[in-house]
């Protein structure tokens, strides 16, 4: 992880988040909860919803040799829009917009591969949860090949208030999942669009596939029955991109 990217030291990142800085995640080692300004930090990270997790103080001292007082935050190297402005953007474009939904897929490399493939496929935006979602980091920036700067990103409280933005918005939402008989090849991908992808290890969440208006999934022939997302997420993609060509 680039060190530019980092701030460490609980008071220096209280003021970085007060002066506006785009915190991507905060990682806090559980034993230093005592002290009444790690309480302060701690308040104000459940006050903006910011995204942050406990880990040992091995990983902490990983980040950075220097007194980092149980805290590391990570600085978004980009800026997020909300969903509102990602949709007016997207219409003014396009009348046929595409957009991505991620849910909870965590591996900032997979992020970024599949950054670059919706970037590449002409994906008008990418929506991601604040909590669990990949963090924005180096490795997100160099596998995506610099297309996360090229893409506008967008996080949420919850992926099912943007799938039901979407809908309203008049998006058809297609999720990618193996609990269906509809294969990605039976569904009409002309109109105004948003994939929604799962994590690798639990798909996607069973409250957002509730709601979602079609699910597809990828014909498989192999002993293994499952793909790398990054690699359904750039079949459905360029599916869609075949339909409308």
């Amino acid at each position: 992880m680039e060190k530019e990217n980092l701030i460490f030291g609980i008071r220096a990142v209280i003021e970085a988040i007060h002066s506006g800085a785009v915190i991507d995640k905060v990682f806090l080692f559980r034993e230093t909860q005592s002290s009444d300004l790690m309480r302060d930090l701690m308040r104000i990270l459940k006050q903006k919803n910011i995204n942050f997790s406990y880990v040992p103080v091995e990983k902490l001292n990983r980040f950075t040799s220097k007194n980092h007082q149980g805290v590391v935050a990570t600085i978004s190297p980009v800026n997020f829009i909300s969903i509102e402005e990602l949709t007016e953007n997207a219409f003014k474009q396009t009348s046929n917009p595409l957009f991505l939904i991620l849910d909870q897929i965590s591996d900032a490399r997979n992020f970024g591969a599949i950054i670059r493939t919706a970037e590449c496929s002409g994906v008008n935006g990418i929506i991601i949860s604040k909590q669990g979602a990949a963090p924005v980091n180096g490795d997100t920036v160099k596998t995506s090949a610099g297309a996360v700067f090229n893409i506008p990103l967008c996080k949420v409280e919850h992926i099912k208030d943007a799938v039901f933005f979407l809908q309203g918005s008049g998006i058809k939402t297609v999720g990618a999942t193996e609990k269906t008989e509809h294969t990605l090849y039976d569904l009409d991908l002309k109109t105004p669009l948003a994939i929604v992808m799962g994590s690798e290890d639990r798909g996607i969440n069973p409250s957002v596939l509730k709601i979602i208006d079609e699910k597809a999934k990828l014909p498989m022939f192999g002993k293994i029955s499952s793909l790398n997302v990054s690699v359904a997420c750039g079949a459905f993609l360029y599916e869609v991109v075949r339909q409308r060509l």
